[in-house]
């Protein structure tokens, strides 16, 4: 079993720039004006969503996380708790 990492998404603080959906639409779908993340595991609320995913997965969230202009959202590598993205 491969690596797992989680999304952290702060929903209510995206200003619906669409780089997340133009990268990764298979993991990113607008919502109204602000972004939600396409799967139907995402744990959501109306201010923050969380996804865990494969290690195969990794480079394309990566690449829609450092895209957002205004970093809401979080990559976390769940084996050793180290956020990913944006660096602490």
């Amino acid at each position: 079993m491969g690596k797992k990492y989680k999304i952290v998404y702060d929903k209510k603080n995206c200003i619906g720039g669409l780089i997340c959906v133009d990268i990764a639409p298979e993991f990113w779908r607008m919502d109204g004006a602000v972004a939600t993340i396409n799967n139907q595991k995402a744990t959501k609320d109306k201010d923050k969503e969380e996804l865990i995913f494969d290690e195969k997965d990794l480079s394309h969230n990566l690449e829609a996380a450092e895209g957002c202009p205004v970093a809401v959202i979080k990559i976390i590598d769940l084996e050793t708790g180290e956020q990913l993205y944006p660096k602490e």
